[in-house]
């Protein structure tokens, strides 16, 4: 990423490194807590507790009513969809929990990072910046990976799809959106989470657990309506 992005060549302050610094630490930390974490426990409501971060974040930035009755949906369906059967792992607990806050953290900083106008600099930065910070806590254990073609490739991949690509398409959306309308369009994470852990990894959601995703789809629903509104407002009040 830092590669084809070329950071280096812009012009870098000091406040904007530290920025792109902690943004990079914070988004390598959320990756290693994430993946020990949905080692132990399922990945829909792994994803679903981590979202404890984002939710966070979009009640702090919370400015009206509907967007109030949006976040209590998401809360609500989080939680239904993030109880039960975790009550015996608490080190899989801790892991989402650490994850959950590094996500926060992410959301913040990725916003201001992103705000940079410099494209996918900030990013690659940031990312380089992760990986430094972070590889004395893998190197130890990265020894099987070098030895396996298939499982370096695999790597390979995961960094391509969840870091370039994922963060980079974050990057773009953060900087067209508000912070918080972006922290609660993260609530479709725990639903995706459930039908690819239900489709790939046989994690069949129990009924309770449907009612949770209908509740975070109706507190997208309810949040998205809202913005509708402002931009049909906005044309009406247009002149001529």
């Amino acid at each position: 990423m830092l590669a084809v992005s070329r950071g280096w060549r812009h012009g870098w302050t000091r406040d904007q490194l530290i920025a792109a610094g902690v943004f990079g630490i914070a988004t390598a930390l959320m990756n290693i807590f994430f993946y020990l974490g949905i080692d132990l426990i399922d990945l829909g409501k792994a994803v679903t507790i981590e979202f404890i971060g984002p939710i966070a974040v979009a009640a702090v930035a919370t400015r009206s009513i509907r967007n109030a009755i949006a976040l209590l949906f998401a809360i609500a369906g989080v939680v239904i969809l993030g109880g039960g059967e975790i009550d015996d792992n608490a080190l899989g607990l801790f892991f989402i929990l650490a994850a959950s806050a590094m996500w926060a953290a992410y959301i913040v900083m990725g916003s201001r990072v992103a705000r940079l106008d410099r494209g996918v600099a900030g990013l690659g930065i940031g990312l380089a910046i992760g990986a430094l910070a972070t590889t004395p806590l893998g190197a130890p254990w990265s020894g099987p990976v070098w030895l396996s073609p298939m499982l370096l490739a695999l790597c390979l991949l995961v960094g391509v799809f969840s870091n370039a690509i994922g963060y980079g398409i974050d990057q773009f959306t953060m900087r067209r959106i508000p912070i918080r309308r972006f922290s609660l369009l993260l609530a479709l994470l725990p639903v995706t989470a459930s039908f690819i852990g239900w489709v790939a990894l046989d994690q069949k959601p129990s009924s309770i657990e449907v009612v949770g995703i209908v509740l975070v789809l109706i507190g997208v629903a309810v949040q998205e309506r809202e913005h509708l509104d402002r931009v049909e407002r906005a044309i009406l009040t247009e002149p001529g």
